[in-house]
C-alpha cells in the first residue's frame, strides 16, 4: 500500500510527536542516555514553545505509560481541578449559563508542569537541566514559526491590541505580526523556565531533591504568586462578551499535585487497551471497542462505507454514555464496570442498524435514571431521546466574540530499547485562550469550559473537581506484551481518529503509517466538550479521498456527510514494539509538521 512516508524502524528507540523539533529533541534525550520518559518530557516542553496555539506551560496533561522497571501500566493524571471559589452559584451570579470558552473564568489549576516533574522524578534518569535546556534555548533564541501559528496570531490580532495588551507584547513584537518561517522568540517564557531551573539547582542535593524544588517554584513560588496576582487584579474580555476577573488563587495551586492512577482497560481480539478513567473521555474508546467486538470487521474495506458506518454508529452510542455518566470519580459515581461489561455492550450493539442514527441514545443503568433525565433537560437536543423517546429542544447558544477561538492539542509517543513506553497528550494554555501573564510570558488554560453549570450532572462544576477532559492517550498490549502507544490532538475527535488507526492495525494488518495515511472520518453527533457546547445530530465528516462511491453510500444510510479536503483530518501518531523486538513509529502527514524519528 502506498504511504506518504516510511514507517520508521529501529532497535535503539523511537519518538513521534506533532512537531519535528519536539521529536528530534526527544530522540536527543535517548542519545544522551535518557529513557522514553526523559524523551517525552523534553519533547513536551519544546512543544510549548513551537506550538503555542496548541499547548502552553499552564496546560494539562494525561499520560498512560508502561514501566519496564515496575512491569506495570499506570496513568499519570496532571489534570488540574477547578478553583475552590468555582461554584455554580458564583458563575450564575455573573449572569452566565455556560463557563466561558476563554479568559480567566475558564481557568483550572495548571497541571502539566507538576505532572512532568513527577514523571521525571520517578521514571526519568536525566537532570532537569538536560530536559529543559532545549525548550529554554528555543524560547530565548528563537525558532522558525509555523505558518499556522502566524495565522492564529493574525486572527486574534485585534483582540490582543484592544483587550489583551500583555499578549500583544509577546506575540506582536514591536506591534508587528510575526512572519511565518521566520525566527520567533519568547524571552520572558525562556526566563521563567531558566529561573525555575536556577532555583532548583540552588536547592542542591540529589536529582530528586532539585526536581522537588522546581515543583515548589511553580506551585508555591514565584509562578504561583504571579498567577494569583493576575487573576485577582485583572478583568479581561472572554467569550461571554464581557470582562471578568479570575477565581484561581495561589492557594489552589499550592494544595494540588499530580498523581498516579490505575488505568481503565478492556480486552479486544487478543489485545488489551488502556485509557484514563472517566474524568477523561478515554473510556468511550473502550466502550466502542466492546460494542464493535460483536461485528466482523476483518472482511470490511478499512475505508469503505460499511466500515465507516459501523464505527461511527458505535462511537455515537459511546459518546451518548459519556454525556450521561462520565465525570470525576472523586465526586460522582460512574458505573464503569457496567459500561464496560459484555452484557451492556450487547445491549448497545443491538441498537445499530443499517441506517444512521439521528438521535443521542445513552443506555440506562439502574440507579442512574434521574441523572440521565437531568442531562436531557440541560441539553435540549432536537431528536434526542432519554430511553423513553422524549424529544427535547435546541441548546442555548451565547453570543461569541473573537476571544472564543478554540485551540487544539499536541501528542507524544516514545519507546526505548529497555521497553519503557509512554503516550502523552498535553494541551491547554493556548495563546488565544487567555491573556499572557506579563511576568511569566504565558497564558492560562481554559479547561473549565468542560463543566456544566447545572446541578446534578456528572460533569457539573464543583470546587476542586477535575473537568471531564477530552485528552485521551492510549496504550495497548497484544497477547500480554506491551506493544503500542498512540494518540492524537483533536478534542472530541481524539478517540475517533485513534479508533481508525487501531482497528486498521488490528483487523487489516496495516502497518502504522498505512493505517494513519488512510482517509479519516469523525462525527460531531454528540454535544461538544467546548464552549458553546453545540451538537450536530447525524453529522459525519469524511475526507474526500474515501471516494464518491463511499460518500454516496454513507449519505444513502442517512448520514449528514460533511466533506473534508483530502489530507486535512487528524494528527495521529503512534509507536510500536513488535514481537520481533523491532521498534516502529509513524506520524500523520496532515498539516505537514508531525514527525516520527528512530534508529
Amino acid at each position: 500500500m502506498f504511504t506518504t512516508r516510511p514507517e520508521i524502524l529501529g532497535t535503539f528507540g523511537v519518538v513521534t510527536s506533532t512537531h519535528w523539533m519536539a521529536s528530534a529533541t526527544g530522540m536527543a534525550m535517548l542519545e544522551k542516555g535518557g529513557n522514553a520518559f526523559d524523551a517525552c518530557i523534553a519533547a513536551a516542553f519544546v512543544l510549548q514553545i513551537v506550538e503555542p496555539h496548541l499547548v502552553g506551560p499552564s496546560g494539562d496533561m494525561p499520560a498512560v505509560f508502561y514501566s519496564a522497571r515496575t512491569k506495570q501500566v499506570e496513568v499519570l493524571c496532571a489534570q488540574g481541578p477547578s478553583p475552590e471559589a468555582a461554584t455554580i452559584a458564583a458563575y450564575k451570579a455573573l449572569g452566565l449559563d455556560l463557563v466561558p470558552g476563554s479568559g480567566l473564568l475558564a481557568t483550572v489549576v495548571p497541571g502539566a508542569f507538576d505532572g512532568w516533574m513527577l514523571m521525571l522524578r520517578d521514571h526519568g534518569r536525566l537532570s532537569l537541566r538536560e530536559v529543559l535546556s532545549p525548550a529554554i534555548g528555543y524560547a530565548l533564541n528563537g525558532h522558525p514559526m509555523l505558518p499556522r501559528v502566524a495565522d492564529q496570531i493574525k486572527a486574534v490580532k485585534d483582540l490582543f491590541e484592544t483587550e489583551w495588551p500583555t499578549s500583544a507584547a509577546v506575540f506582536l513584537p514591536g506591534g508587528n505580526l510575526p512572519k511565518a518561517k521566520a525566527l520567533f522568540a519568547n524571552p520572558t517564557l525562556g526566563a521563567t523556565y531558566a529561573r525555575i531551573l536556577a532555583e532548583s539547582e540552588a536547592a542542591g542535593g540529589s536529582r530528586e531533591h532539585q526536581i522537588e524544588a522546581a515543583r515548589r517554584s511553580w506551585s508555591q513560588g514565584f509562578v504561583a504568586e504571579a498567577i494569583d496576582r493576575f487573576c485577582r487584579t485583572q478583568e479581561v474580555m472572554d467569550s461571554s462578551g464581557r470582562r471578568h476577573k479570575g477565581l484561581l488563587t495561589g492557594h489552589d495551586m499550592a494544595r494540588w499535585s499530580a498523581s498516579y492512577e490505575k488505568p481503565a482497560s478492556v480486552s479486544y481480539h487478543g489485545w488489551e487497551v488502556f485509557k484514563t478513567g472517566p474524568w477523561g473521555q478515554g473510556p468511550l474508546f473502550l466502550q466502542t471497542l466492546k460494542i464493535l467486538e460483536g461485528f466482523d470487521l476483518n472482511g470490511m474495506d478499512p475505508k469503505g462505507a460499511p466500515f465507516i458506518h459501523l464505527v461511527a454508529e458505535a462511537l455515537k452510542l459511546a459518546f451518548a454514555d459519556r454525556e450521561a455518566y462520565y465525570g470525576d470519580p472523586d465526586f460522582v459515581s460512574v458505573p464503569m464496570e457496567t459500561l464496560l461489561s459484555e452484557a451492556y455492550a450487547a445491549e448497545r450493539r443491538a441498537l445499530i442498524s443499517d441506517a444512521a442514527s439521528l438521535t443521542l441514545r445513552p443506555g440506562i443503568v439502574a440507579g442512574f435514571e434521574d441523572q440521565v433525565a437531568r442531562m436531557w433537560a440541560e441539553l435540549r437536543l432536537p431528536g434526542s431521546t432519554s430511553g423513553g423517546g422524549a424529544a427535547v429542544g435546541e441548546p442555548t447558544l451565547q453570543s461569541m466574540v473573537a476571544a472564543n477561538r478554540r485551540g487544539d492539542t499536541v501528542h507524544i509517543d516514545a519507546i526505548d530499547n529497555e521497553g519503557n513506553m509512554v503516550s502523552a497528550t498535553p494541551s491547554g494554555g493556548w495563546l488565544q485562550s487567555s491573556p499572557v501573564i506579563p511576568e511569566l510570558g504565558f497564558a492560562l488554560n481554559s479547561r473549565a469550559q468542560m463543566f456544566w453549570l447545572t446541578e446534578g450532572l456528572p460533569a457539573s462544576l464543583a470546587p476542586r473537581k477535575r473537568p471531564r477532559t477530552t485528552l485521551t492517550p492510549s496504550l495497548a498490549f497484544q497477547d500480554g506484551d506491551p506493544r503500542l502507544a498512540f494518540g492524537t490532538p483533536g478534542g472530541d475527535q481524539q478517540d475517533q481518529w485513534q479508533m481508525s488507526l487501531f482497528l486498521r492495525r488490528v483487523h487489516h494488518g496495516l502497518n502504522l503509517q498505512e493505517a494513519i495515511d488512510l482517509p479519516m472520518f469523525h462525527t460531531a453527533h454528540a454535544p461538544s466538550s467546548f464552549y458553546p457546547r453545540e451538537a450536530r445530530l447525524g453529522h459525519l465528516m469524511v475526507e474526500e479521498s474515501v471516494g464518491e462511491e463511499t460518500i454516496a453510500a454513507l449519505e444513502a444510510k442517512g448520514h449528514q456527510v460533511e466533506r473534508a479536503a483530502s489530507w486535512t483530518v487528524g494528527r495521529t501518531t503512534a509507536a510500536e514494539k513488535g514481537a520481533d523486538g523491532i521498534l516502529r513509529a509513524a506520524a500523520t502527514p496532515r498539516l505537514m509538521q508531525a514527525y516520527a524519528i528512530g534508529r
